[in-house]
Order: C-alpha cells, then structure tokens, then sequence
C-alpha cells in the first residue's frame, strides 16, 4: 500500500495552506497535537518556517500516516478550502491513494471515495450537482432520508436530460441508456445489466415517491452508491 510520503504533504500543504488563513491553520494542528500528543515545530505565528505552507507542512510530517491522512481530510474540508477545486482534488487524491489509513469501518457510511469522485464528475452539470449535494446533506445530518431518494433520483434525471438534450422522465431514457453504453464501447453483458440495474433503480424509488414508508438506512446507503455509480460512469462515457 503506498506511503503517505513527504512528497504529497508537502504537495497538499502548498495547496490547502493556501487556502487557509494563518490561524486556522495553526488552530487545526494546534488541535491535533492536543488530541494525538504530538510535538509539532510551529504552534503559534510568528514561526521560523519560510512561510505558511512550509510551516504547514513540517507540522503535518510529525504525525504518523494515519493521522497525516485525518489532519488533511480535515484542512481539505475546511470552509476555507471545501469549495477550492484545488483542495477537493487533494482529497480526491488522499482518498484514492490512502483510504487504508482511514480507519473506518467498511460499510459504515456512504463510500466517501466515491463520492467525492462522483462530486468531481457532476461539476459541469450544475443543476444535478446541486441537488446531489443536498442529498449529501440530508443523509449526513439524518433528516429528511425519504427526501434523499427524491434529490437523487432527480440528480440523476436531470444528468440523463443534459447528456441526451431532452426531457425524458429517467423510466423513457432506458433505451437511450442502452443504446449510449452499447456505442461507447459496452460489451453487450454490460449494457444489459445496466439497463436492468436502472430500471429496477427508476421502481425502487417510484415506490418509495408514492409510499411515504419508512426507509431503510442501509438502503439508501446503498442507493447513494449506485446512483453515484450511474453518475459516473455515464459522465465519463459523455465525455469520449
């Protein structure tokens, strides 16, 4: 598995120090040597770094990979860097690259990795990001978890319209689907299986539009994901 080296801190720390103002920077590794019991070389401004990203940089190398891994997870989601294209590429990166550091238990929530892949791919398609977004939200903050089927079965009938310029309800695009898939390259397999995943996807959520019955947690875990894979994949098809 690869090594949270030097090398990529010192990448991320050009970039998320950039974003960050000196001291929330100093307060987040401020916060961490605390938590952890680690000594870091600058606590407090003035420091005898070159500048800020140095600083941050040195601070961050004093940690052990899977605290490396969470104290720049938390620099990315930062307010100051959360909406950065930059910081989110750095934890695109950490994710894909690093996730083993994570911790986390598989399968305790919605695949981060994916979906920050998925956030990445959405970001032309401003309509059906937005809305994927707020289903982020509501899922995060446990509200509303009907409401989360709805936002993302529309994100994803709203990505559908802008690939294929119509507006089509997501149960009338399923040959178009097929048809997309086949000429960009899917084997036949493929294809079929995913036609038959969305149309039993476009069910799913009909009957949970109609029925206002208690959803599953599990389920719209794994709803998420597929939706996120759907998602994906045909915005990287479009793109060919």
């Amino acid at each position: 598995m690869a090594e949270l080296s030097e090398t990529f801190v010192n990448h991320g720390a050009e970039i998320l120090g950039e974003g960050l103002t000196t001291s929330h920077m100093l307060k987040i590794c401020n916060a961490f040597a605390v938590e952890y019991n680690v000594e870091i070389p600058h606590t407090k401004y003035p420091y005898t770094a070159n500048n800020k990203r140095a600083a941050l940089a040195q601070n961050i190398m004093k940690f052990d990979e899977p605290q490396r891994y969470q104290l720049i997870k938390e620099l990315c989601d930062h307010p100051d860097n959360a909406d950065r294209p930059e910081a989110r590429k750095v934890k695109l990166q950490l994710m894909t690259r690093y996730g083993h550091l994570s911790g986390e238990a598989l399968g305790a929530a919605v695949n981060e990795e994916l979906i920050e892949q998925t956030k990445h791919w959405l970001d032309p398609f401003t309509d059906a990001s937005g809305l994927y977004h707020q289903a982020l939200e509501k899922h995060k903050n446990n509200v509303y978890q009907r409401n989360v089927l709805d936002d993302l079965r529309l994100s994803l009938e709203l990505l559908v319209q802008r690939i294929f310029n119509n507006e089509k309800s997501l149960e009338n695009q399923l040959p178009l689907v097929g048809d997309f898939v086949k000429t960009r390259g899917g084997s036949p397999e493929f294809v079929n299986m995913f036609v038959k995943l969305l149309d039993y996807y476009t069910k799913y959520q009909n009957n949970y539009v109609k029925h206002d019955d208690a959803v599953i947690e599990e389920e719209i875990e794994f709803i998420f994901e597929l939706t996120s894979s759907f998602m994906k994949h045909l915005v990287r098809l479009s793109q060919r």
